[in-house]
């Protein structure tokens, strides 16, 4: 929530200083349905827990996005910008990642086994309120819905489709041609991932219970064609 608020009062604190700046500004240069292609750096933080009938242990690592490392993802974004006067937009968007991660959560007591989760095909919803800084770029905020599909590698349940929130703040430059660029920072607080097996320890049967819980952060650049 402090994550949340930061970024709100910083884009907040953007639009005052724009609103109150003497420029010339269209939001028609920005309006209009579009399609781009991103690069994203993204930086994972996660936690894993496994649990047997009689204790509890924790440890996690990550293959391909590791904890505390940054990680390349491309992907591409399709939209539509309406122009709400002349300064203000509000921009509808679907956004996709490609790509898979696998997490796995290790454990150490006897009768439980490591599980891996997978996560693929991100998508991201977003709605992005815009402030037209002049006649070439604009200031947003990006609000969305992240969903991905989720797997694991193991004798266990597969867990429910990962959802979460993203928050964003960016800049997007456009070109007297339509073709735009875009710099954006934000951050995604994604749902817990959870799944169950059996087991045993000593040659009584056990239930695990394998879950893990993850954030993100990421710093993205694209470029693409309005229309």
């Amino acid at each position: 929530m402090n994550k949340i608020n930061t970024m709100i009062c910083a884009a907040c604190a953007f639009v005052l200083v724009s609103v109150g700046a003497s420029v010339k500004a269209d939001s028609d240069n920005f309006a209009g349905p579009y399609i781009g292609l991103s690069a994203s750096a993204y930086g994972v933080s996660a936690k894993g827990k496994s649990h047997t009938g009689h204790d509890n242990v924790s440890g996690v690592g990550i293959n391909n996005v590791t904890v505390g490392k940054v990680a390349g993802v491309t992907g591409g974004e399709v939209g539509y910008a309406i122009p709400l006067g002349s300064r203000f937009l509000i921009d509808f968007g679907i956004s996709a990642l490609a790509g898979e991660a696998q997490m796995e959560v290790e454990g150490d007591d006897v009768g439980s086994e490591n599980v891996q989760f997978t996560i693929d095909d991100l998508v991201t919803y977003y709605i992005s309120p815009q402030l037209v800084l002049s006649d070439t770029s604009a200031l947003y905020v990006k609000i969305g819905l992240t969903e991905g599909d989720t797997g694991v590698i193991g004798d266990v349940t597969t867990p429910g489709k990962l959802s979460g929130s993203t928050w964003g703040i960016g800049l997007r430059t456009v070109l007297d041609s339509g073709i735009f660029i875009r710099s954006e920072a934000g951050f995604t607080e994604y749902n817990g991932l959870s799944a169950s097996g059996k087991g045993s320890s000593g040659g009584i049967a056990a239930t695990n219970n394998y879950s893990a819980e993850l954030d993100s952060a990421y710093g993205m650049f694209s470029m693409g064609k309005r229309f």
